[in-house]
């Protein structure tokens, strides 16, 4: 067989993929590690499936990056953009200047010409869009501080590559023979109009894709819907993708960027959801398309020669990044965790880098032996990612949260001077409604809450807050725990609530707890404590969710009331029962299946017994309507 063939590729790759894969996510390493590895095992060094053209596939696979974009887009409606501005220009603007300036710096002292140095420090001052986005989405951290400030980042080094691509021929060293490179024919082109032309033809193809977006594609989108044919509509999503990256190559602008723009005017589109389930499974094949590519691109023979030099390199490179970063972060007022997190994220070199650094062989600014070790270099940073979240996640941060929580203990709490019927330990979302409940009825209340940094906040709101912990018994004499009458127990940290009730349970014996409980097993822990008063954070929120969807789907209000009120009692009511048999699974499951079947049926003969009264105080216009309709009947 013709291991050239495209199904023998597509073999290779697609096996590579299925093996790898799932081995570095079962590792705990996530799935672009095990992308990485796949290129690597069937790239020219290892198994030779594939040979020198895995740099050739790596800029058609790019295409993925293009619609992660587009998805990014469709998930950020222009007013949340708008929120963003700050960071975006700010953090991303500073992080490259910043980081352009040390490492061009760097290149300069190390005898490079004045222009190389620039280029290369542009370059390299750039991250990885796609492996990072992807490695924050997998962890489920891609929405906390630390994600949406290293998506403010990417998102400016994206924006910033035109200008850069713009840039770059007005660096071009005199004698230094530019490289026989394919240069982009579409810069080519756009490259010979004048300049208010030029500005003209890109603010027109920005304009078409706004405008075209807003009123073109909907109505199009609708009629394609109506032909009721799936494929269609999924080659109609690809179709705007390709085309907008086309418009955009065609007038020398980032296609990521564009179809990132297309994805923002669709956001607020009644087909967003469609768009995003049509297109995902392209993204995903063509995002570990590229990083096999990555992979199998890796120079090993350069780097066995020169391992030194071009492993120096790259950590010193990421190093000085990880500190602009850092830097920065705190400049932006990050905590530290997400500082971190933010700051490592970002220390590689993007794939932007691989066609600045192309680009300017064509142009003749940096020499082909440089460039060929900064390919490597940029190769080796993006696939050590991976491995630097995972330490980061597995040594750092929990080093950091060892060491933030030990500088907590050790701060002085604050002294407490009032004494209150009422003491409640934590005020975060939980804590925080029940203070405010009991403020608004007048009833006097000392807060207590460990996290520093919750306190400060809200004693700017207003909140009289003290910082302390209430496991400690001098804490909690110090707050009035010996003339209140209650504690309620509404910290986080499941282990710190048992702490509280054991120290309360041995010093004040006469203080009453309510305690907050997050799951069924911490209900167990506190049923076993001695606790009464137990109250599980979802319950209630749960049958309330529950009543709406009755009532929605046309049931009664008061027969939706009365059957949340019977299963929240039944359910109480046999905690106890189960939780004598939590430690046998066996006999665990048989008793809550059977529970289960027992409180199916009470509602349902309750139900139907309530078929016979009326009671119209509930819900008076839901009845006379079902009456109605049975006369209509």
């Amino acid at each position: 067989m013709d291991n050239n063939s495209i199904l023998f590729q597509a073999m290779v790759y697609l096996a590579a993929a299925v093996v790898m894969v799932p081995l570095a996510k079962r590792l705990g390493l996530g799935s672009v590690l095990g992308y990485l590895l796949a290129g690597i095992l069937i790239g020219p060094t290892v198994l030779q499936f594939i040979g020198t053209e895995g740099q050739d596939l790596m800029h058609s696979a790019e295409f993925g990056v293009v619609m992660m974009l587009f998805l990014i887009g469709l998930e950020l409606e222009p007013a949340l953009l708008w929120k963003l501005r700050k960071a975006i220009l700010g953090l991303g603007g500073l992080q490259v200047l910043i980081t352009s300036i040390i490492i061009s710096g760097i290149a300069y002292f190390l005898d490079l010409p004045w222009q190389s140095s620039l280029a290369i420090g542009m370059a390299l001052a750039l991250s990885s869009t796609a492996l990072v986005l992807q490695t924050l989405a997998e962890k489920g951290i891609n929405r906390t501080t630390a994600g949406r400030s290293a998506f403010a980042v990417l998102l400016f080094q994206d924006i910033a590559v035109i200008p850069m691509l713009a840039f770059f021929p007005l660096l071009a060293i005199a004698g230094l023979t530019p490289a026989d490179v394919n240069v982009n024919e579409a810069e080519g082109w756009i490259e010979s109009q004048s300049g208010w032309m030029r500005a003209l033809i890109v603010s027109g193809a920005i304009g078409f894709i706004i405008i075209g977006g807003r009123y073109l594609i909907p109505p199009i989108f609708r009629l394609v819907a109506a032909t009721q044919l799936r494929e269609m509509f999924t080659a109609t999503a690809l179709l705007l993708v390709v085309g907008i990256a086309v418009l955009m190559s065609s007038v020398g602008l980032s296609p990521a960027l564009g179809t990132f723009l297309s994805g923002v005017v669709l956001a607020n589109s009644e087909y967003k959801h469609e768009l995003e389930s049509d297109i995902e499974p392209f993204k995903g094949l063509l995002l570990g398309l590229f990083f096999i590519a990555v992979g199998a691109s890796i120079n090993f023979e350069l780097i066995m020669n020169q391992p030194l030099l071009i492993f120096g390199l790259v950590l010193a490179l990421m190093f000085v990044k990880a500190v602009v970063l850092l830097v920065l972060g705190k400049i932006f007022k990050l905590l530290v965790d997400q500082n971190i997190i933010f700051s490592s994220s970002l220390s590689q070199v993007g794939e932007f880098a691989f066609v600045l650094l192309s680009f300017s062989l064509t142009e003749g600014i940096v020499e082909r032996g440089y460039v060929e070790i900064l390919m490597a270099v940029v190769a080796i940073s993006m696939a050590l990612t991976p491995i630097a979240f995972f330490l980061n996640e597995k040594i750092v941060l929990p080093f950091i949260d060892k060491r933030l929580s030990s500088n907590k203990t050790e701060k002085e709490a604050d002294a407490v001077n009032e004494k209150n019927p009422v003491i409640i330990a934590g005020f975060g979302h939980f804590g925080n409604t029940i203070g405010r409940f009991l403020r608004a009825h007048g009833v006097r209340t000392t807060v207590l809450d460990i996290d520093s940094n919750r306190v400060e906040f809200l004693r700017k709101m207003g909140f009289k807050v003290y910082y302390g912990d209430a496991s400690r018994y001098d804490i909690l004499l110090a707050a009035g725990a010996a003339e209140a009458k209650m504690i309620i127990i509404a910290v986080d940290d499941p282990e710190k609530r048992l702490q509280m009730i054991e120290t309360i349970k041995k010093h004040f014996p006469d203080l009453q707890m309510l305690v907050r409980s997050s799951t069924r097993e911490d209900t167990y822990d506190q049923m076993n404590a001695g606790i009464l008063h137990i109250y599980r954070e979802t319950i209630d929120t749960s049958l309330r969710m529950g009543v709406d969807a009755m009532k929605i789907l046309g049931h009664r209000a008061y027969t939706a009331q009365r059957a949340a009120r019977t299963f929240f009692r039944y359910d109480e009511q046999k905690l106890k029962d189960l939780s004598k048999l939590r430690d046998n699974e066996k006999e665990y499951i048989n008793q809550a299946r059977e529970y289960i079947e027992e409180l199916e049926e009470i509602i349902k003969a309750d139900t139907k017994q309530l078929h016979l009264v009326k009671d119209l105080g509930w819900d008076e216009d839901s009845l006379i309507a079902d009456e109605k309709v049975k006369k209509d009947e």
